[in-house]
């Protein structure tokens, strides 16, 4: 049976409180994420980063 090679992480708003929950791997990126996503609580786009 094989090992699954994608795990879950939560992407935290760097201005308020909401989180995102996704998947990545971590052998192609072993660094931690960072992205731009929409926040609904304060309706606009913040960065997102990712925390374990």
């Amino acid at each position: 049976m094989a090992k699954k090679g994608r795990i879950q992480v939560k992407l935290r708003s760097t201005e308020s409180a909401y989180m995102y929950v996704t998947t990545k791997n971590p052998k192609k990126t072993p660094a931690r994420m960072e992205l731009r996503k929409y926040d609904p609580m304060l309706k606009r786009h913040v960065q997102f980063k990712e925390e374990k």
